[in-house]
Order: structure tokens, then sequence, then C-alpha cells
């Protein structure tokens, strides 16, 4: 794949996405669509002529996010016979200038709604204009990114807003979709949350089974620390005991596994400041207001990403030329 046209990079990195990562999992979902042919069904009902002007709309209340993805999405594709071509063998430019996007193919985006925003039913987020095959054939992989990332988004606006003037953070879990890590993280950001690890090598989490392999907390952190001198370095935590180990090491952050609320505010007391605490393990929306009452700076929730269900947006049909 060529290199993208300028500013379209800057655009995306400024959301922290990597352009290539977005278009590479576009790529990817149409290359699924069309690793049995052509869309079929659009090319026989719908005439190659023939324009239209469809709208995202909410169903369901939440945070939308995605809808940048939403543009790489109608940039990438193509119309008529020439789709298949297009998506999987050729680069096709994508311009986004603003808040409406120009693809190749004549296709305009325009957004109504920015991500992060809150939404409720009926509300239009964004409004797609060009080839009606196109769109039709675009519409599952744009609902399918646009849907999945505003369920991340409006479940971490719940626990969001669930610890807010608390003085915690709710953050992810590397528990992602394989290849779409990137996109789901940020979905995390547009709700409110806050991102852990990218990958296992921005920053070093000791785990039980870290401890169990080098035979001690202290023995674990040491040989991390001579390995990686420059990065952070976490340490989870099943005991009081392993906090204050941990403390005495000057491990930058502890997670609490598993801790009971008064555990929790024993281990804050404990610690006093010297390190970064997280609470882990079974915690649930309804007691997280109580969970950030115990002085943790974090509240790390998996279920963020690996639990949450896609929001409810449709594409409507407003318009045929």
């Amino acid at each position: 794949m060529s290199a993208l046209p300028p500013g379209v990079g800057e655009k995306l990195a400024l959301l922290g996405l990597d352009p290539a990562d977005v278009v590479r999992v576009v790529r990817t979902a149409f290359a699924e669509d069309f690793s049995f042919g052509p869309d079929v069904t659009t090319l026989a009902t719908i005439p190659a002529e023939v324009t239209g002007t469809a709208d995202f709309v909410a169903r369901a209340p939440g945070v939308v996010a995605g809808l940048p993805v939403v543009d790489v999405v109608f940039a990438v594709v193509g119309d008529g016979d020439g789709f298949a071509e297009s998506v999987l063998h050729s680069a096709a430019p994508i311009v986004v200038p603003d808040r409406t996007l120009r693809g190749f193919d004549g296709i305009t985006v325009t957004h109504r709604f920015s991500d992060g925003d809150r939404i409720k039913p009926g509300d239009v987020l964004a409004t797609v204009h060009g080839p009606l095959r196109a769109i039709l054939t675009a519409e599952r992989t744009a609902l399918n990114l646009v849907t999945h990332l505003s369920g991340i988004a409006s479940l971490t606006r719940l626990w969001s807003d669930a610890v807010e003037g608390a003085g915690a953070r709710v953050r992810d879990t590397r528990k992602t979709l394989p290849g779409l890590r990137m996109l789901e993280k940020y979905a995390v950001r547009c709700g409110g949350g806050v991102n852990h690890r990218m990958g296992l090598g921005d920053a070093a989490l000791i785990k039980d089974n870290h401890v169990a392999g080098a035979g001690s907390v202290a023995a674990a952190f040491a040989a991390v620390r001579e390995r990686a001198p420059d990065l952070a370095v976490e340490v989870e935590c099943d005991t009081l005991e392993q906090v204050l180990e941990a403390v005495e090491v000057m491990a930058d952050l502890i997670l609490l596994d598993n801790f009971g609320v008064d555990e929790m505010r024993r281990a804050v007391e404990l610690v006093g400041g010297r390190a970064l605490l997280e609470a882990s393990g079974g915690l649930r929306l309804e007691t997280a207001a109580e969970v950030a009452s115990t002085g943790v700076d974090y509240l790390a929730v998996g279920a963020l990403t690996h639990s949450a269900a896609a929001l409810d947006i449709g594409l409507d049909m407003v318009g045929l030329v």
C-alpha cells in the first residue's frame, strides 16, 4: 500500500490512531467480504449510475466512536465491478478534509457528531452520499466497526461516570480482539477511560506466574529492571505482604488483584503514595464508586473491550437519484 496523501496521517495521528493500521483493518474486512467474489446482490439490483444518500442513525443511547474509521471505509471503497480489485490490489487515495471526506469514487461522508459525544435514539451521526453500489457494499463493514467501537465507548463512559469525582480513572487491559487493539483502545479513550499497555514491550507487568518463576517479587522486579531499566514496572500483588515487598523494591505501579474494599484501603495506607495503585479482578459497575473511594488510582476493567455489546446504529437510506 502506498503512502497516504499529505495531511491524512496527521489527522488520524491526532486521535492516537496509526493511519496504516486503520487502513489495514478496513482492507482486511473487505478481503473477507470479497473472498468469494463481488457483491452479487448489489451488482444485480442497483444500476451503476444510481446515487444515494444515507444516514447513520443511533437506535440506542450511548457514546459514539469510530466515525473517522467510517471515513476510511468509504474512502477505500470503489463501485461497480472494479470494487474488489480496488480493495484487494490497489491503494485508493484517502482524503479527510475537516468534517467531510471525499473518496476517489465520489463518495462524501459528513459527520453530524464527533467521537466521544453522547448520543440518543434518532440522532443522525453522519451522512454518506455517492454511488449507491459503493454505499451498500460498504454498509456492513462500516456498521460493524462503528457499532463495535461505540459499544466499547458507551460501556467505558458508564464506568467513567461511576467513578467521577473520586480521583480514580478507569483503564483497559490487553483483553482485545486480535487486529483491533489500537481501535478498541481508542474507543476506550472516547468513553473517558485511559489505556494500559498497548503491547508487551511498552511497559512491564509482573504477574503471579512471573513471581513463581523468579522465586519472589523482589527477584522478578530486579530481573525486569536489569533488562529494561527505563520502562515503568507494575507488580501484581495477591496479598498485603506482597504489596509491602513491591513498595520496598520501588515498583512504579502495584496491581491489587482481587482485593476486597477494606484490603484496598489498607493497601493505600501502606503504600502512602510511594507507588500508583490499580484495583483489578472481579470489579463490577455497581460497586465501582466504592472501589474508587478507597484511594486507588486506577480500576482495571477487561470487560471494556472483551464484553462490550455493540451499540445499535443503523444506516437509513434517505434519497436516491
